[in-house]
């Protein structure tokens, strides 16, 4: 099996086996819609390096599904599986807080390691990076659309609307293609590197647990 389809393979047997309001479940749903449109369009040549893209989006899901597989799962997805179930807690809340961690912490980390196996300057994947980040916005349309409580619910002073307000998918692009640039150069120091690391999870975790401010 090839690595793309052996991830969408793990993340459809995650759909199968969690119940459908559990918060990896609502975050799994679409991750999975849009990887699958990642994997067509890269088989479909709308990127400029079909190898480099494959790797760079496969090590990217590699890092979520070693995440919710985890014993002890990374600082900043801890929030997600221990709010997961809890009642206040909406759906969407769930789904941002997913993309939060996945964007804000294991973006970085799957550029400096698609780097390292394709022996080349995070340079030479911008233009797959940015490709993959244009698809990316789909998974935050998708979760707008299909989570999004109606407008007659979700009133000005609801604290849903603020979360919303407090997070932007394009500044978390920003962050992850400048801490995987950073966490590059410090390559030849594994101490500053793994230290930095600890950081951005740390950081991003913090992030996640106010998007998942119980509001119900």
């Amino acid at each position: 099996m090839a690595p793309m389809e052996a991830v969408l393979a793990r993340m459809r047997a995650l759909d199968e086996r969690l119940p459908e309001r559990d918060g990896i479940a609502v975050f799994n749903r679409v991750y999975l819609t849009v990887t699958q449109t990642l994997h067509e369009r890269i088989a479909h040549g709308a990127f400029p390096s079909p190898r480099r893209a494959e790797t760079l989006a496969v090590r990217f899901a590699e890092h979520y599904l070693a995440a919710v597989e985890a014993d002890r799962a990374p600082a900043c997805w801890r929030p997600l599986l221990q709010y997961r179930r809890h009642p206040g807690v909406r759906p969407l809340q769930h789904a941002l807080a997913g993309i939060n961690a996945h964007i804000g912490h294991d973006l970085a980390l799957a550029v400096v390691s698609t780097c390292r196996s394709l022996d080349c300057e995070p340079a030479a994947l911008e233009a797959d990076f940015d490709r993959v980040g244009d698809t990316l916005v789909s998974l935050e349309e998708l979760i707008r659309e299909d989570l999004m409580p109606g407008p007659d619910l979700l009133e000005i002073a609801d604290p849903l609307t603020h979360l919303l307000g407090a997070w932007s998918l394009d500044r978390a692009r920003a962050g992850a293609w400048a801490s995987a640039r950073l966490l590059w150069s410090l390559r030849r120091s594994p101490d500053l590197a793994e230290e930095f690391t600890e950081s951005l999870d740390a950081g991003v975790g913090l992030v996640g647990r106010c998007l998942l401010t119980p509001t119900g």
